[in-house]
């Protein structure tokens, strides 16, 4: 027989509250992808806008990352909700291009006085450009902005209906490091489910390529949650993968938002059950088999994946990354900035058009000046969500405080398992990376302090 609430002493109590919240945490592993803090769509005008020589002759970075987005992509597929816009338009492409080198010209001037440890170039997809355009964004790297390729990890995305010789070849003479390939399903009708024109054949032959150079990385993304899937043709996808031997797989559960083409309410409808919590686990044990390990909820790499050059250093707990193009963003320790944001063909088209015809862009006028606690949140979660995790003396060195005394809520992971805490770390156990997504989506969310109400950690 359960206790009364009446009678049920502290420990019976401490006990059922943290029973409760684990369970409600674990009801909704999916609540949502935290893959920046604060997200994009916190920011807003930024006054009359920031100078960008106030902004970066103070950033502590020792390094910076350089970041080129590319918002271009032969179609949008029905999970995106990326700032990219399906247009193969050379013309188009190459005024973009111009628009690109023109804002690197200008930015040299206050970002140029610290080397690039990291430089990458996303979207969109970089290699729907022609190879002379493709080219030229090296050229704008190293040319304009100071790139050393030879002391910097450099990655580039692509997808398989792109990937030529002819662009290979370049990347390759770019010494670049890691290519990012998202395939997502190997099995057409659940590419097509997800509005991805992909054909299984056209994957291989792109795989095919891509091992023949011989890059250092070679990453694959692969989906799960897809409309139709089973864990049998899950796996059957994660097979195929793995036959190409990439050093780095990234698995992502399926979100969907209403602003993507493909809807909530259509997943669904097109299942009874939730079934990716089953199809993580089991992909999970299988890359765990085959030699790789597990850095995040999403990322497995083999424990030898890694550049064949000797790299300038790079905090994962540093700021500095100064993001070019339209869409892309810039991260200084306090203020965060970009373009206008948009998932619309409408919308994302007009922000372009005005970055294009854009002739100066030198302030930061959309985005957010991070608040001390936001910054504290942000190295938290860069830490916690990853294998690494957090060291404790590192967030007393930035900030002065300790972070149990700021954040006390983050026993609660402990308390419950789903993190493991000593004298010099707080990190995930394997239960706590698996459910990642909720744990990050809890941490940030203004209800957290109100659950501690009432409850004293031990």
């Amino acid at each position: 027989m359960e206790a009364h609430p009446l009678y049920m002493n502290k420990g019976e109590k401490d006990a059922e509250f943290l029973r409760d919240w684990k369970e409600s945490l674990l009801a909704e592993p999916y609540r949502s992808y935290l893959y920046s803090y604060p997200h994009k769509t916190a920011y807003g005008e930024l006054g009359s806008g920031i100078e960008l020589s106030k902004l970066w002759s103070a950033e502590p970075a020792e390094t910076f990352f350089l970041y080129m987005h590319i918002p271009f992509c032969g179609a949008r597929c029905g999970f995106c909700n990326l700032f990219t816009l399906p247009d193969k338009r050379h013309s188009v492409h190459e005024q973009y291009v111009n628009a690109l080198e023109r804002q690197a010209r200008q930015w040299t001037p206050y970002v140029g006085h610290k080397a690039f440890a990291r430089f990458a170039i996303g979207g969109g997809t970089p290699t729907l450009l022609e190879p002379a355009l493709l080219e030229r964004l090296f050229h704008i790297a190293s040319g304009i902005m100071g790139l050393d390729s030879q002391k910097a990890s450099i990655s580039v995305e692509a997808s398989p209906e792109t990937v030529t010789e002819e662009r290979l070849r370049i990347l390759k003479a770019h010494h670049v490091d890691r290519v990012s390939m998202g395939i997502q399903s190997f099995v057409e009708t659940e590419a097509a489910a997800i509005y991805r024109p992909q054909h299984p054949l056209e994957v291989e032959r792109a795989l095919e390529l891509l091992k023949l150079q011989r890059f250092p990385i070679l990453n694959l993304d692969l989906i799960y949650g897809l409309p139709g899937q089973t864990i049998e043709s899950w796996m059957y996808s994660l097979g195929r993968a793995l036959s190409y031997e990439p050093e780095e797989i990234f698995l992502y559960p399926l979100y969907t938002r209403e602003h993507t083409i493909v809807k909530p309410k259509d997943i669904k409808e097109s299942s009874e059950t939730d079934n990716r919590m089953a199809h993580y686990i089991a992909a999970r044990e299988e890359l765990l088999s085959r030699g790789y390990t597990q850095y995040s909820m999403r990322r497995f790499a083999k424990a030898d994946a890694s550049s064949v050059k000797s790299l300038l250093p790079y905090g994962c707990q540093e700021e500095g990354m100064v993001g070019l193009g339209c869409g892309a963003r810039s991260y200084t320790r306090s203020v965060h900035y970009a373009s206008r944001y948009g998932v619309s063909r409408s919308a994302t088209a007009s922000i372009i058009a005005d970055y294009v015809a854009a002739e100066r862009y030198d302030t930061a006028d959309y985005g957010i000046i991070l608040s001390i606690p936001e910054q504290q949140r942000r190295f938290i979660l860069k830490a916690i969500l990853h294998r690494e995790g957090l060291e404790l003396a590192a967030y007393e060195e930035r900030f002065g405080s300790r972070v149990l005394d700021d954040f006390p809520e983050l026993l609660l992971l402990t308390e419950t398992g789903l993190a493991e805490l000593d004298a010099m770390l707080l990190r995930l156990t394997d239960e706590g990376i698996a459910y990642s997504d909720a744990i990050g989506d809890w941490f940030i969310s203004p209800e957290v302090r109100k659950q501690m109400e009432g409850y004293v950690l031990a």
